[in-house]
């Protein structure tokens, strides 16, 4: 009796895709990550740097070469222009720096309280450009120049603004540009006020609501109030402290 070959099994077909039990999927998240990290993979990688393409316009495709290029040259457009604003301010700032400089040695030079508040005036108005300036100096009775009040009136009507070596810039309420300013307090979209130490206070004001915005332009007028003060201290004034 003759055994039947058994035939041995027909070999499985392998499939073209190698499979493992750990094979994670590598998307396009870490992929911009590795990169990211390894900003020097295509070092030496022509072959494939040439054949990535970046997406630029619906007609056609760049290179990443030409695309890297397109985006330093856009920082570096941005980078022109904040340096030009940054060397604009820079300039401004020494003009205005000059100016307070002359108005200081002018207020020095000033013999009396009216060749000082003569000296302020010319200078803001003419000098600094300034179309609206307000000077009120505190006494009980009217001084021979400029304008003056007595200190329970202006703490009455402006208190808020009454700190001491304090400077404020911005859009003043209506009855504080009335008090400061008068006739011309609706002319004011914006101002700029400073305590003159203990014996007035000084305000400083532009059509334009934009131009003493409430975070810039405290510097100067702060200086000028602080030295104005000094003088007033100087030439003897009776003017009496904020309390």
């Amino acid at each position: 009796m003759s055994k039947e070959k058994s035939n041995p099994p027909s070999p499985r077909k392998r499939s073209g895709k190698v499979c493992s039990g750990t094979e994670q999927t590598l998307d396009a998240e870490r992929v911009a990550a590795y990169l990211k990290e390894n900003p020097t993979f295509f070092i030496d990688r022509d072959e494939l740097l040439a054949r990535i393409q970046v997406p630029h316009k619906p007609a056609g495709a760049i290179s990443l070469v030409e695309r890297q290029l397109d985006i330093l040259r856009k920082r570096n457009d941005e980078l022109a222009q904040r340096l030009a604003q940054i060397m604009e301010v820079a300039r401004e700032n020494d003009r205005l720096f000059d100016k307070t400089r002359r108005l200081v040695l002018d207020l020095l030079d000033a013999g009396n309280l009216e060749e000082i508040v003569g000296a302020l005036d010319d200078s803001l108005r003419y000098q600094f450009q300034v179309p609206y300036v307000s000077l009120i100096l505190f006494n009980e009775t009217p001084l021979p120049v400029g304008r003056s009040t007595p200190l329970a009136e202006a703490q009455k009507a402006i208190g808020d603004l009454l700190v001491e070596s304090k400077s404020i810039c911005g859009m003043l309420r209506p009855y504080e540009l009335d008090f400061l300013f008068g006739e011309d307090a609706r002319q004011i979209g914006s101002a700029a006020v400073s305590t003159i130490g203990t014996h007035g206070i000084l305000a400083i004001g532009s059509p334009d609501p934009q131009h003493y915005k409430s975070s810039l332009g405290t510097l100067f007028i702060g200086y000028i109030a602080e030295a104005l003060a000094r003088v007033l201290a100087h030439a003897g004034q009776s003017l009496r402290p904020i309390k």
